[in-house]
């Protein structure tokens, strides 16, 4: 499965969306994504304690929540996406508890069957990869991994490490949306990293502007957008999807214009 991501970063820079299941209208906001350019589409799966994610993403997974949103739900969507979108990666991204409360097979298992192509957990670092990491895999999900500033050379051999589909390099040490890095510290340490992994490396946290945007896919293999989308979303409500399809298609523009 994980073949859908590798052929969307065979392109050049990719770019790479995400938005949480569950908030707002889930399949019309996904398919103006694609509509609109997007490469990979991470859905966030709502959680209550979302610890690496700023106010933006906060507030869509309380409004998720609040709406009744499950982890059936989740795989639902991603179910219905892949049948409209069968060549457009799709990857899940949260945090432990809700993939593996039933079980990591079980998970895994659920998530191969709606057609997912990788899956990014939060908070299960690589060396406690047991939990999670051997599933995926036994049913062909890419367990993607994130690396940040402080992923020191002594550690990132171990990140890298079972690491499948794309390397999430999160660009500061802090929670998304709120700052952004600096140009030559992400050219820097995307180098480094570069250095001894073949997987595309993409970066997020702080991407707001297709300008930035531009400036990541110059140096990186791929850009992720979330919290701006996120907040279209909560914005806009019902009317998302075509604000959403404005700013990605901006955004889309100037990654691809890197290649």
């Amino acid at each position: 499965m994980s073949n859908r991501i590798a052929n969307a970063f065979a392109k050049g820079p990719a770019l790479v969306c995400f938005i949480t299941a569950g908030d707002g209208d889930t399949a019309a906001n996904l398919d103006a994504l694609v509509e609109a350019g997007a490469d990979v589409i991470e859905l966030g799966m709502p959680f209550t304690d979302p610890m690496a994610d700023g106010p933006a993403i906060q507030s869509a997974n309380l409004r998720s929540l609040g709406a009744g949103t499950t982890t059936a739900d989740v795989l639902r969507y991603a179910t219905e996406f892949r049948a409209r979108h069968p060549n457009v990666p799709l990857v899940l991204m949260g945090y432990a508890n809700p993939m593996v409360r039933r079980g990591p097979e079980w998970f895994a298992e659920a998530a191969a069957a709606a057609g997912v192509d990788g899956v990014i957990c939060v908070d299960i670092p690589p060396e406690e990869d047991d939990a999670l990491g051997p599933a995926l895999r036994a049913k062909g999900i890419a367990p993607i991994r994130l690396a940040t500033p402080t992923t020191d050379a002594a550690r990132l051999p171990q990140v890298l490490s079972g690491s499948e589909g794309f390397l999430y390099y999160v660009s500061v040490a802090g929670i998304t949306g709120k700052q952004q890095a600096q140009i030559a510290s992400i050219e820097a340490n995307v180098a480094r990293i570069k250095q001894s992994t073949d997987i595309p490396v993409a970066v997020g946290f702080g991407v707001r502007t297709p300008e930035q945007a531009a400036e990541i896919a110059r140096v990186a293999d791929g850009v992720v957008v979330g919290s701006a989308l996120v907040e279209v979303c909560g914005e806009y409500g019902a009317d998302a999807p075509a604000h959403l399809k404005t700013l990605t298609a901006a955004l889309a523009l100037a990654v691809h214009s890197a290649r």
